[in-house]
């Protein structure tokens, strides 16, 4: 028997340059959170979810550990990135819809500012013997090989993918846990150093320690806790041919201007009976500022090669079309890997984002990752 799922509550911690914390004490607290305002309490929870790259947080069986949870009917732990948040929450939504769990807490906590950076070249992986003696050793790099040939392919002018930054800053300057909250204009952006060409420094995300964490739960028992209930909706993963053995082997993969929204769009929105046009608001995954104009393009909101125009003529703006990263996105808020992007699309359908929040918030789309794979959900409220 299937039942209909739900987020009903979301969790974070501080988010910092230094925590000086282990990340099994962020992530505990991270956890507490969700459940508290979920309005449940440690009892009620039977399952843990969560995602890593190469060692760099804590298995869920560690956290039920630390919650002292009273027993745990479903762990689960994905080896990856950016790619697995809505991936993990809609595996942990089965789990709750199918009765293998009943209240799910899924989180994303590690020190990726003071501990293992995923900008840095520590992600050897099985393929990087090939790329480090070469110099290409770096996840920005992997990010800006796509963006440039997007550039390349569509015309597009590097400067261009300013847009993005620019327009995530006016909603990262209204959040009270964005890591980058100083104004952003197009002269500070052109005045900003080059890091790999094409990106400038606000193209790049904000790496932080901390965490953050969301809880599931069946929308029946949603409807009778403290916040609107976001109704999971749709999901979907998608991995492109080929898509490599690790990080940053994505040698192989063919075309490298559209990443894996455009894979996985139709089946998203079939599976919850939408359109594009439906959707009110998007969080969209930007590692990079170019994520966003692959996810705006490959999710159906504008055309091929449109997306930087979209971004200009104020359509993702807070009165505009489509709100897109209204926490100001991981290059303001912080790169929890996408976690919070989730929350963040939670907390709007809840009514709970203050000065940035937006005026339809009805049916929210979120992705997850950047390139070859990744994975979407759509949420609305109930």
């Amino acid at each position: 028997m299937e039942r209909a799922t739900a987020i009903a509550g979301v969790g974070y911690t501080k988010l910092s340059k230094r925590s000086g914390r282990s990340v099994l004490d962020l992530a505990t607290e991270a956890c507490r959170a969700a459940i508290e305002d979920a309005g449940l309490g440690l009892s009620d929870v039977d399952g843990v979810g969560s995602f890593m790259v190469l060692g760099d947080s804590v298995s869920s069986e560690a956290v039920a550990t630390a919650l002292a949870l009273r027993q745990s009917r479903y762990v689960m732990d994905f080896q990856q990135g950016g790619q697995s948040p809505a991936w993990v929450v809609a595996n942990a939504a089965m789990a709750v819809s199918l009765g293998y769990a009943e209240n799910v807490v899924v989180f994303r906590a590690l020190n990726g500012r003071s501990g293992i950076r995923v900008g840095s070249s520590a992600f050897l992986g099985g393929a990087g013997q090939y790329r480090y003696p070469i110099g290409y050793d770096t996840y920005m790099q992997y990010i800006a090989m796509w963006a440039r040939r997007y550039l390349i392919e569509t015309g597009r002018q590097p400067e261009e993918f300013g847009e993005i930054p620019i327009a995530q800053r006016w909603y990262g300057e209204r959040n009270e846990r964005a890591i980058q909250r100083k104004p952003l204009d197009r002269a500070a952006y052109l005045a900003s150093s080059k890091v790999v060409d094409p990106f400038r420094v606000p193209d790049c995300t904000s790496e932080v320690d901390g965490g953050c964490a969301v809880l599931v739960t069946t929308l029946d028992r949603a409807r009778d806790l403290p916040h609107r209930p976001a109704r999971i909706a749709s999901a979907a993963y998608r991995a492109g041919a080929r898509p490599g053995l690790d990080i940053g082997d994505h040698l192989l993969y063919r075309d490298y201007t559209h990443n894996f929204t455009s894979l996985l769009r139709d089946e998203l929105y079939a599976r919850a009976g939408i359109g594009p046009e439906d959707v009110e608001f998007a969080e969209i995954y930007d590692c990079f500022s170019s994520t966003v104009v692959f996810g705006l393009e490959g999710l159906g909101f504008c055309g091929r090669g449109e997306a930087v125009d979209f971004v200009a003529s104020g359509a993702t703006a807070i009165d505009g079309r489509l709100p897109v990263n209204t926490n100001g996105g991981l290059l303001a808020e912080g790169y929890l890997h996408g976690m919070n992007t989730i929350a963040e699309a939670v907390l709007q359908i809840q009514g709970r984002c203050g000065e940035r929040q937006v005026p339809h918030n009805e049916v929210a789309v979120v992705t997850s990752g950047a390139l070859v794979d990744g994975s979407a959900m759509v949420l609305v409220a109930a």
